[in-house]
């Protein structure tokens, strides 16, 4: 059985939610998806996006497991992650 690989979309709902409403469980799906999706535009040679995929989540991790309360960051990255992929 594949993995089902999100979209971008769903990612960046799901980042939108994650700073809102600071919903840890999300947060911890969101930081699984954006891994499945940057490795597989790793594969594509998709190199920005990849990197942009990887600012946002480190970003989640820094402000929701390290609990660096601020949001900024998060926000900061999702339109890199709307350009490059």
């Amino acid at each position: 059985m594949s993995e089902t690989i999100p979209t971008k979309s769903k990612i960046l709902k799901d980042a939108s939610y994650c700073i809102k409403d600071s919903q840890d469980q999300v947060c911890k799906e969101l930081i699984s998806e954006i891994e499945k999706l940057q490795l597989l535009v790793f594969d594509q040679y998709r190199f920005k996006c990849q990197s942009s995929l990887l600012g946002l989540q480190s970003a989640i991790i820094e402000a929701y497991f390290l609990k660096n309360i601020s949001n900024e960051s998060i926000s900061f990255t999702i339109p890199y992650v709307i350009k490059n992929c």
